[in-house]
């Protein structure tokens, strides 16, 4: 098992930038991809970006490129979600997902998931 907890959401005004933090705990992450997923109100939940964490190979989805960093603390078993030049369509609840092997922007195939951190972008 593997437990995931969210932190670093919160309101910011566009263009200002935020830092996600997903804990990961339960056991050594070697061998697993870790992806961010977001839902916004009435929406799908969709990918954001992932990582592996061994290796540090990192996917982005386009509407995020150039704007947010994955990264992970291998010493602190945390990754991490930059985000940057925020804009008001990026607000959506953030989850962190986490999934054995992968590499995958499907949302099914990650098992386990954290609660959420709600971010807000006012315009």
């Amino acid at each position: 098992q593997v437990q995931l907890v969210e932190s670093g959401g919160g309101l910011v005004q566009a263009g200002g930038s935020l830092r996600l933090s997903c804990a990961a705990s339960g056991r050594a992450l070697n061998g697993y991809s870790m992806g961010w997923f977001r839902q916004a109100p009435g929406k799908e939940r969709e990918f954001v970006a992932d990582i592996r964490w061994s290796g540090g190979n990192t996917y982005y989805a386009d509407s995020v490129k150039g704007r947010f960093t994955i990264s992970r603390d291998n010493a602190r078993n945390t990754m991490y979600l930059q985000m940057n030049s925020l804009k008001p369509e990026d607000t959506a609840v953030y989850y962190c997902a986490a999934v054995y092997g992968g590499f995958t922007t499907t949302r099914s195939e990650y098992r386990y998931w954290g609660q959420g951190t709600q971010v807000t972008v006012s315009s």
